[in-house]
């Protein structure tokens, strides 16, 4: 029996491009809420985000981990955080800076609008570059000389790259900094998330499923993209979309249909139904 089930979100739970999650996935998670079990997002993004995210539905995301899992709650209380350096970012913006059209981003999460995760500052990127690659950055980029903040929740590195430079300058941050972790959230993006060592999706779900009491084998996990493959190797039931990357999907136990046949509020369907027996929902069973 599935008792807790985790999702990605973007391109998971919630196409790209679409405004927030179905009136269906919001349906599938209150069946699962009803039935006595847990649901919860584990995302990049921050918390205030998944008031957008889920249309204003709470009881969506009072439970989950959020910045790849660097923040985890359970029913509304913060019970677990893991923060990254200021001097370990700083070496970061240093390399980053050595690679056009690429900078290290933080976050304010202090300055949360409806469709960001923060306020976002740019370091390690000339003014020159900015305006080669503006598609990329957008309009009026805020760019800082220095860190100010001993620590950060939320960082990234924001490259103008074909993907194949992108891997490579991913290796080349793991090598360099090997205080911090670097993994795509998403396929042919622009992001590269930034994570304490150690730490990632997977060890929230670990982290999770012990403050809830539940057995990693009683947890079943969604993703797509590389982030989410220590999650698949943490729980017991791994599930990706059909739209995931190829690493992810080798990772996986199961495989459903595609983020924008809304393919997990299905399988959460199945699991709030099969719940009432005690038994594995049907997509497991197959």
């Amino acid at each position: 029996m599935i008792r807790l089930a985790l999702t990605d979100l973007d391109n998971t739970l919630i196409p790209l491009g679409a405004p927030h999650a179905s009136a269906r996935a919001i349906r599938a998670v209150h069946a699962m809420l009803d039935a006595g079990l847990w649901f919860g997002p584990v995302s990049g993004r921050v918390p205030a985000a998944m008031r957008w995210m889920f249309d204003g539905d709470e009881a969506c995301y009072r439970t989950g981990a959020f910045v790849n899992g660097q923040l985890v709650y359970a029913d509304g209380e913060l019970v677990h955080e893991e923060l990254l350096d200021a001097a370990d970012l700083a070496a970061v913006a240093e390399l980053v800076s050595q690679h056009e059209g690429c900078a290290l981003v933080v976050y304010d999460l202090n300055d949360i609008s409806q469709t960001t995760d923060g306020a976002a500052y740019l370091l390690g990127i000339s003014d020159a570059e900015l305006e080669r690659h503006a598609a990329c950055f957008g309009k009026d980029p805020r760019v800082i000389d220095r860190l100010d903040q001993p620590s950060y929740i939320k960082a990234n590195v924001r490259c103008d790259l074909p993907w194949p430079q992108m891997v490579a300058l991913r290796d080349e941050l793991r090598a360099a900094v090997p205080t911090l972790d670097f993994v795509f959230p998403a396929l042919n993006g622009v992001f590269i998330d930034i994570l304490p060592r150690g730490w990632s999706k997977g060890r929230a779900v670990e982290v999770l499923a012990a403050h809830l009491g539940v057995s990693l084998d009683e947890v079943a996990t969604f993703g797509d993209s590389e982030n989410d493959i220590s999650m698949f190797e943490a729980a017991g039931h791994a599930v990706a979309v059909s739209n995931a990357s190829a690493d992810a999907a080798a990772a996986a136990r199961y495989r459903i249909g595609a983020a924008t046949d809304d393919a997990v509020a299905a399988a959460l369907e199945d699991i709030a139904a099969a719940a009432t027996s005690g038994e594995m929902p049907r997509f497991m069973r197959s």
